[in-house]
């Protein structure tokens, strides 16, 4: 057999001439490309909205709601195709999508034509992360995949903290450099992938029914874009009642679609698994409230505070920077002794007291130290805590034949909350003047608020993850290291 060739009786625990970290290894630069376009974009926005000539706050945050809209809607059909058909070269496709769209948007010369090709970027993300997640948990034993799972995952806390301070850099000579910088990476991670990654071959599972791709984006989109409006047309409008009421009729047609349906977009069978279900109200809850806090910090050091994007980006910097050191230092420790729930319940905690800092501490005068820094820190231990563990804790207890599907539901519910944190921010914050009276207050309030949604992230942490008589069993998977 070939290198590229997986060995072994079935796809789900097969090993190839490609040792396991190495297939982690170049999966994961996927999760880099998107994190870095993450965090990158958002310390972009001030100078995009300059350059393309735009005042409007609604209007540039679906640069970033766009790409999370789509992403979120396409990542469980992707993942339904992902378990049928062979992950590595969707996943080769997805990075091959990715890369050209960041090339695109680089060229974009209007606010709609950045956000058009932002959609065409997150189809290449959506076909990227559940079969990147499908490698990793088809290249690992199985007492070894949650472990690879968080490392995965916690990558991203990497790129989160190269991203800010990458993005302030690429930002004094231009926005652009901020997509182009995804090309150099894409084509590193399609050369190594091309030459080493394994065949991981498909399940034998039904088409997914397109319908229920369709009802899932309507629903989203409208919802996001309801609240988004809020402020403009008012809450009490008659607009935003027919747009919060089409939602809610789109998402429970895909619900009803997902009961009735001979093969739904997802078969609602996986909320069976208590431990899946768990992750999954966590993963939206607590993404609300971490999208939310991304873009607060960028608007507020930019705008209220008037710092440059470099300055801005090194600022952000230490918060991520946490991520890693908290998930790979003392996160397995932390699970193997109290298991996946506690863990979750305690980051959720802790990143809603770097939210409640801010809310109490943050002035209109600058000054970082004792009205930024502890927050940040705060938040990037509480990110560390809880994303990679709600991850690994969700996708590790899902059968073979639905690791691609089961993995993409919990991201796509983790992007749906990153697009929802950002629009509920827009809708407390309003048209606020950054020289105004008011602008302390509205962002204070948006704090506080995002807050609430981290604490009530602790409930279903605790409540479906923190079940006592599986602790030992959670915390002696999820703490191996991956190979």
């Amino acid at each position: 057999m070939t290198e590229r060739t997986m060995r072994g009786t079935a796809p789900d625990t097969a090993t190839s001439g490609t040792a396991p970290r190495t297939v982690l290894i170049i999966v994961t630069a996927g999760v880099v490309l998107a994190g870095l376009d993450l965090f990158v974009v958002n310390v972009a926005l001030p100078q995009i909205a300059r350059d393309l000539g735009t005042s409007n706050l609604a209007e540039l945050s679906w640069v970033l709601n766009g790409y999370a809209i789509v992403y979120a809607s396409l990542l469980v059909f992707f993942g339904r195709l992902a378990d049928r058909y062979r992950r590595d070269l969707g996943f080769l496709v997805g990075v091959a999508l990715f890369t050209v769209a960041s090339a695109a948007c680089a060229a974009a010369s209007s606010v709609g034509m950045l956000i058009a090709f932002r959609l065409v970027q997150a189809a290449g993300g959506a076909l990227m992360t559940p079969t990147s997640l499908g490698l990793i948990l088809a290249a690992y034993a199985p007492e070894r995949r949650a472990g690879a799972v968080r490392a995965w995952t916690a990558s991203s806390g990497v790129a989160a903290a190269l991203g800010p301070v990458i993005g302030g850099l690429l930002v004094t000579a231009s926005w652009r450099w901020v997509f182009l910088i995804n090309v150099p990476i894409g084509i590193a991670a399609l050369i190594a992938g091309w030459r080493l990654l394994p065949h991981i071959p498909g399940h034998r599972t039904e088409r997914p029914d397109p319908l229920g791709v369709i009802l899932a984006t309507a629903g989203i989109a409208v919802l996001t874009f309801g609240l988004v409006k809020g402020s403009d047309w008012g809450w009490g409008s008659a607009s935003i009642a027919l747009t919060l009421a089409a939602a809610a009729v789109l998402i429970a047609l895909f619900v009803l679609h997902c009961l009735r349906a001979r093969s739904p977009l997802i078969h609602l069978s996986l909320f069976k698994n208590r431990t899946f279900t768990g992750a999954s109200v966590v993963s939206i809850l607590f993404s609300s409230a971490f999208g939310g806090m991304l873009l607060s910090v960028v608007l507020w050091e930019q705008g209220a505070w008037g710092w440059s994007a470099l300055r801005a980006g090194l600022a952000i910097a230490p918060g991520p920077l946490m991520v890693p050191l908290v998930a790979f230092g003392v996160g397995g420790r932390l699970i193997r002794r109290f298991g996946p729930g506690p863990v979750i319940a305690v980051g959720c905690l802790v990143f809603g007291g770097g939210l409640s800092w801010w809310a109490t501490a943050v002035t209109v005068h600058p000054d970082y130290v004792s009205g930024m820094l502890g927050g940040m820190l705060l938040g990037g231990v509480g990110v560390g805590l809880t994303m990679p563990t709600f991850m690994a804790a969700g996708s590790s207890s899902l059968p073979p034949q639905s690791f691609a599907t089961g993995s993409a539901v919990i991201n796509m519910l983790r992007q749906t909350g990153l697009a929802l944190g950002v629009a509920i921010l827009v809708a407390v914050l309003g048209n606020v003047s950054y020289h105004g009276s008011g602008v302390l207050a509205a962002f204070r309030d948006g704090w506080w608020v995002l807050a609430a949604l981290a604490f009530a992230s602790i409930i279903p942490a605790l409540a479906l993850l923190g079940r006592p008589g599986r602790r030992a069993a959670a915390g002696s998977v999820m703490a191996k290291p991956a190979d």
